[in-house]
C-alpha cells in the first residue's frame, strides 16, 4: 500500500474515531441533563405523595372497630378455647342430654350467677384462661354462694376447708372467705392455674384434679403408665363422680353455645359490671348498708355472702354493692356517724342446711321436762320438728330429761322482713307487656334488677307474652 492511500485511510479512522467521542460525549452530557431534571420533577411531586402517604392513617382510623358483645353470655361463647376435646364422645352426649332435658337447672343457675358472671369472665380474660371455667360454679354449686355440701365444701367454687387456707381463704365464726365472692374467684383461678402447670397445660386432666384431688389423678396416670396404658383424661380409671365431671363442663359449654337447639330460654345478661367494691374503715351492719344506698337486703347480702353474720367483722374492708348504688353508699358514709351504721341487736348465730340455705334469728334453749316430746316442743315453740333435729343434731326423736334443746325463733326474721318492706318508699306500677318485651327489657326500662321483678311476679313465664300485667315497685 502507497503511503499516500495509507494516511488517508488514517484519515477516516481518526475522523470516525473523532465523531464516535463526540457522540458518547453529548449521549452523557444528555444523560447528565436529564439525570438532573428528576429530583425536581419528584420534588414537585413530593408535597402530593405526602399527603397522599398522611391520609392512609387517617382512613384507617376511621374504620369502625368490631363492637363488644351486648350479652356476657354472647362474650363467654367468643372465648371458649376448649371445644377442639369435645369431640363425640357418649360421656358428653348423655350429659348434653341431662341439659336438655332439665332446661330449668341452667335457666336458674344462670338468673343466680348474673350477679357474679361479669365478674368472673373478665378475670378469665385477664389471665388468658378459657371462659368455659365460667360456668364451673354452674356445676360446682348451681351458682348459688351459700351452697354447703356435706364434704363441708362451701361458696361458689366448693372449697373445702383444708383447700381453702391453702388459698388463704379465712374461716372463722363471723367470716367464711370460702364465700367471699372476689377472694374465691382469685382463689379458684390459682388453683386452676396450678394444676393446669402440674399436668402440663392439660385442662381436662386440671378440670379433673380440681374435683378429685391432683394425687388421684397423678396416681391414675402413673397406673395407666407402668400398664402401658393411654393417660389422657377419657383414658383414666377415676372415681366415677370425676368422670361424669369433666364432660358436665364440656356439655354445659355446648348448650351455652346453642340454647336454643337445646330448649333451653338463657335471659340475658348485661356486658357490663354488675358490682362495685366500696371501701370501708369501720363494723357495719348490712341491715343499715342497704338502707342507706337504697339496696335490697337480700341482694347486698348475696354479693356479702361471707360475712356470715350480716356484720363485717374478720372480714376485708370492703364491700361489693350495685354499681348503681355505689356512688350513693360513698356519699352517704363520708356524712354518718360510725354508731348510725350499727346495729343494736346482739350478734345471733347463722344455722346452715346441706342445700346450702341459712336462717338468722335468735337463739335460745329450752329444758326438756317429763313427759315432753320432740313434736310437742315444735309446736309449742311454733318450728318445725326436722328444724328441732337438725339444729340439736338429733338422729331420732328421743329426749332425756333436762336435756337442753336450742332453738332458733323463725318468726323474727320474717317479721323483720314485713317491716322493713312496710317501711321501704316504693310505688306500684302496673306495666302492660309489649310485643318484643322480655323481662331484662323490662326491667332496664323501670331501672330495676331482673330478678327482683321475677319475685313481684311469680306467675310470670320465661317468656313474656303481649297483653300481660306485670307489677312493677319503683322509687318515687
Amino acid at each position: 500500500m502507497s503511503s499516500s492511500i495509507r494516511k488517508s485511510v488514517q484519515s477516516d479512522t481518526l475522523t470516525r474515531l473523532a465523531q464516535a467521542i463526540a457522540v458518547a460525549v453529548s449521549a452523557t452530557l444528555a444523560g447528565c441533563q436529564s439525570t438532573s431534571q428528576v429530583p425536581q420533577a419528584d420534588v414537585a411531586h413530593t408535597p402530593n405523595i405526602a399527603a397522599r402517604a398522611k391520609q392512609k392513617p387517617i382512613w384507617l382510623t376511621e374504620k369502625p372497630a368490631p363492637q363488644a358483645p351486648q350479652d356476657v353470655w354472647e362474650r363467654m361463647r367468643q372465648g371458649f378455647q376448649l371445644q377442639e376435646t369435645a369431640a363425640v364422645n357418649p360421656r358428653i352426649e348423655q350429659q348434653r342430654l341431662w341439659f336438655a332435658s332439665n332446661p330449668s337447672f341452667l335457666e336458674n343457675a344462670g338468673e343466680r350467677g348474673s350477679l357474679y358472671i361479669h365478674y368472673i369472665v373478665e378475670r378469665l380474660e385477664e389471665r388468658n384462661m378459657p371462659l368455659e371455667l365460667a360456668l364451673l360454679p354452674v356445676i360446682e354449686s348451681a351458682y348459688n354462694p351459700m351452697a354447703y355440701s356435706r364434704a363441708h365444701a362451701v361458696g361458689l367454687w366448693q372449697f373445702i376447708p383444708s383447700t381453702g387456707r391453702y388459698f388463704n381463704l379465712r374461716q372463722t365464726r363471723f367470716y367464711d372467705g370460702r364465700r367471699d365472692i372476689t377472694a374465691s374467684t382469685t382463689a379458684a383461678m390459682d388453683y386452676l392455674t396450678r394444676l393446669h402447670d402440674m399436668f402440663n397445660g392439660d385442662w381436662l386432666l386440671a378440670l379433673a384434679a380440681y374435683n378429685a384431688g391432683e394425687g388421684t389423678v397423678s396416681r391414675a396416670i402413673e397406673r395407666n403408665e407402668k400398664l402401658g396404658l393411654p393417660t389422657d383424661y377419657w383414658n383414666l380409671p377415676l372415681p366415677s363422680e370425676t368422670q361424669a365431671y369433666v364432660p358436665k363442663l364440656l356439655a354445659l359449654s355446648q348448650v351455652v353455645l346453642s340454647p336454643e337447639a337445646y330448649g333451653v330460654n338463657l335471659n340475658p345478661i348485661a356486658n357490663e359490671p354488675y358490682f362495685q367494691v366500696v371501701e370501708i374503715n369501720q363494723r357495719m351492719d348490712l341491715s343499715k348498708v342497704a338502707a342507706v344506698a337504697d339496696i335490697d337486703e337480700d341482694e347486698l347480702f348475696q354479693l356479702n355472702p361471707a360475712f356470715k353474720q350480716r356484720t363485717t367483722i374478720d372480714g376485708p374492708q370492703h364491700l361489693l354493692v350495685p354499681t348503681s348504688k355505689a356512688q350513693l353508699l360513698t356519699a352517704s358514709l363520708s356524712t354518718m356517724r360510725p354508731e348510725e351504721l350499727i346495729s343494736k341487736r346482739s350478734l345471733k348465730p347463722v344455722f346452715e342446711t346441706a342445700g346450702g340455705s341459712s336462717v338468722q334469728g335468735a337463739k335460745r334453749t329450752y329444758r326438756v321436762k317429763r313427759g315432753d316430746t320432740l313434736s310437742q316442743i315444735a309446736r309449742t315453740h311454733k318450728v318445725q320438728t326436722k328444724d328441732l333435729q337438725r339444729w340439736n343434731k338429733l338422729s331420732g326423736n328421743k329426749l332425756k330429761i333436762g336435756q337442753a334443746l336450742v332453738m332458733q325463733d323463725t318468726r323474727k326474721r320474717t317479721s323483720t322482713v314485713v317491716a322493713a318492706n312496710s317501711k321501704s318508699k316504693k310505688k306500684q306500677t302496673q306495666y302492660k307487656v309489649k310485643r318484643g318485651d322480655s323481662l331484662y327489657v323490662v326491667a332496664k326500662r323501670f331501672n330495676v334488677e331482673m330478678q327482683h321483678l321475677k319475685r313481684w311476679n311469680p306467675r310470670v313465664g320465661k317468656a313474656l307474652k303481649p297483653g300481660q300485667m306485670l307489677t312493677v315497685y319503683s322509687p318515687h
